[in-house]
Order: C-alpha cells, then sequence, then structure tokens
C-alpha cells in the first residue's frame, strides 16, 4: 500500500451566518482537502482548515507546507512504513500544525481502511453517536438572544457564547441571555483571549453572584499567560478551559502539573493531528482532567476525523463542540455520518467514509 501522489483540493462553502469572535471574523469556509492515493487504488482524505490568527497559516502556506512535507513520504507504504512515516512528517517542517493535520487524517482513512474497519474501530472505539454544541457569534445582544433562542428551538441544549471584546459588555451579553433562556440549557463561554487576568475575574465572580454557572469560561487570557489562567482558575468557580494555550503535549504538560486549568481543549489543527491528539488525552486521563473535542470551522471531512478520535477515548472528551458542518449553508453530501443539527451519527464504513467528490 505504497503511497504514489499527494494532491490537494479547495473546499469552499458558504455560512449560514457570519462567524463572529473576538479574534476574526468568517463568512465563507475555505478548506484544504488533502488526498492521497496508494498503488493499490486505496484513497485517503483529510482536511485542514487554515486559521491564521491561531495557528499562523493560510492556504498558501498550507498548500506549500502540504508539497514540501509529500517529498518525504510519498513511496513508503502506509501499512509497514506507518511509524516512519510519521516521524517524517512532524520532523521534516516545524510548525504547520493544520497542513500535518490534514495528511495524519489521509493516512489514518488509509490505515483503517487496510484493516477494512471504520476508523473509530480501528482506534479501539465503540461510541457512534454525539451531540455537540452550537456557536453562538459574538454581536449586539439582541441577535445573539435572537440566535440562542433559534438554536434552541431546533434542539440545542448546549450553546458556546463568543465573549471578549468588552468585558462590561460582555456581563451585560451573558445576563440577558441566561435570562432569556430555558434554565436547562447549558452555557459554555469563550472568550478567545479578549480579556486580561483582572478583568476574567470580575466578569466572572460578577455572573457568579447571580447565581450563572456556565459549564466553562474557555481561554479568557493571552495563549501564553498560563500564569494568567492559573490566576483565574483561582478566583472563579467556574471551570477555565485551555484552548490555544494548548497546541501540543508539551503544553498539555506544562498546564496539568502547574495546575493552571481544569480542562483542556483539544483540536486536531492546533496539535498537528490525531497523533498528538491522542497523546494530550492520554496525559490528560492521569491528572483526572477530562477534554473537549474542538474544531477550527473544518467541513465534514475534519469533523468527521474529529469524531472517530473522540469514539476512541471517550472517557477523557467528555465534551464535544464540533458543530462546524452545521453552520454550513448547504448540508454535506460526501460522507456516510449522519449530521442532524446537535445530533452526529458515525457509519459502518470503512476508514473514514469519505466519498469526496472534486
Amino acid at each position: 500500500m505504497k503511497i504514489i501522489s499527494i494532491r490537494t483540493a479547495l473546499f469552499r462553502s458558504p455560512l449560514k451566518t457570519p462567524f463572529k469572535t473576538a479574534l476574526r471574523t468568517v463568512e465563507n469556509l475555505e478548506d484544504i482537502v488533502v488526498i492521497i492515493e496508494c498503488n493499490d487504488g486505496s484513497i485517503g482524505y483529510g482536511e485542514g482548515s487554515p486559521t491564521a490568527v491561531i495557528t499562523g497559516e493560510t492556504l498558501g502556506t498550507m498548500e506549500a507546507a502540504i508539497s514540501y512535507l509529500s517529498q518525504f513520504i510519498i513511496g513508503l507504504d502506509v501499512v509497514t512504513d506507518f511509524e516512519e512515516i510519521l516521524h517524517k512528517l512532524h520532523t521534516g517542517l516545524l510548525h504547520n500544525t493544520t497542513a500535518k493535520s490534514a495528511i495524519e487524517i489521509a493516512l489514518y482513512d488509509l490505515r483503517s481502511k487496510a484493516q477494512k474497519k471504520p476508523f473509530y474501530e480501528f482506534l479501539g472505539g465503540t461510541q457512534k453517536k454525539f451531540e455537540t454544541d452550537i456557536t453562538i457569534s459574538l454581536n449586539d445582544i439582541d441577535t445573539m438572544i435572537k440566535d440562542c433562542l433559534k438554536a434552541v428551538s431546533i434542539g440545542y441544549k448546549i450553546l458556546k457564547i463568543k465573549l471578549g471584546n468588552n468585558p462590561s459588555k460582555d456581563i451585560d451579553r451573558i445576563i440577558a441571555i441566561n435570562d432569556a433562556l430555558p434554565k436547562d440549557i447549558i452555557l459554555r463561554l469563550d472568550a478567545n483571549q479578549g480579556w486580561n487576568k483582572e478583568d476574567s475575574v470580575l466578569v466572572m465572580q460578577t455572573i457568579e453572584s447571580k447565581g450563572i454557572m456556565a459549564q466553562c469560561i474557555e481561554q479568557p487570557v493571552k495563549a501564553d499567560d498560563i500564569t494568567g489562567l492559573k490566576y483565574i482558575k483561582e478566583r472563579i468557580l467556574t471551570p477555565v478551559l485551555a484552548d490555544e494555550a494548548v497546541f501540543n503535549l508539551a503544553q498539555a504538560n506544562f498546564i496539568l502539573e502547574s495546575n493552571s486549568a481544569d480542562y483542556l481543549n483539544i483540536k486536531l489543527s492546533k496539535c498537528g493531528g490525531i497523533t498528538e491528539a491522542i497523546k494530550i488525552a492520554n496525559r490528560a486521563r492521569e491528572f483526572g482532567v477530562s477534554c473537549m473535542m474542538g474544531c477550527m470551522l473544518e467541513g465534514p471531512i475534519g469533523i468527521t476525523a474529529a469524531l472517530h478520535v473522540v469514539s476512541a477515548i471517550s472517557d477523557v472528551i467528555t465534551m464535544v463542540d464540533l458543530d462546524a458542518v452545521a453552520l454550513l449553508s448547504t448540508p454535506p453530501h460526501n460522507c456516510s455520518v449522519i449530521f442532524d443539527e446537535n445530533k452526529i451519527l458515525l457509519s459502518d464504513e470503512i476508514g473514514l467514509g469519505i466519498k469526496y467528490e472534486n
């Protein structure tokens, strides 16, 4: 099962509404699809979403990185040389985590196809049904309440509320949204590095004093401010979720050992793919720390891959934030996964179950 070619394609799709955070606004999903072909006719598919403000990658840098890395692995066998392929992939070029993740997804797709197993089963998973939250973009209060109520009306029970552009306004947003929603709705708050440590404590203590207990507050301070994360964690009741602060196992280990966050957010595009994601989850298990599986606006291929990984380590990944497909204006038609708003069902097709058309 030797690799004979690696090429890329562009997956474009408009979003139902603009995706707005404290860091960026996105109106159209534009992802790189990796297509790896082997000498036996097998084809593996991967995907990555460039997020310049987080990983530093663009469509152009991803295409260049994938082209560059291809030279190290074309000609190798996906079955017999798998560990060597992964080693060359991750040592042949520094950083470029989304590009590496897209290649890894395609490689694991091929590896599970070689064993004629669904990818989740290849990884040792059994879970096939999942429930995701949905992101409520950062907007004026009335718009956010409207978006929240619409999400609840179509079945969402967990809402991820984007914040981070103004602490005082964010307090008003949270209170107004909480008051407008049924009491059984779970809120996840995400400031996307938009606050400092003092403002983070002020915001969270203020809403907690009003009886509002979110499931978590995600990455309230800058990615490199681990001291700030710990400062916040020690002063509020709401669990702190580290996101942009955790790209790899070394960073995860530092946060775990220093007790600087309650939860970790794992994203394939951040950590360079499936291999590192599983390492991070396994390390979190040793500390008794639960994780979230998040996404970077990937399309169906990337989200499907993340779900298969969740299935394999569902004892650690207890929170699913894989709503990107639900944000697309057109439902996916190139995969066997059933996406039904907050409910997602994996299929038993071998590999990822992708039928990519390009």
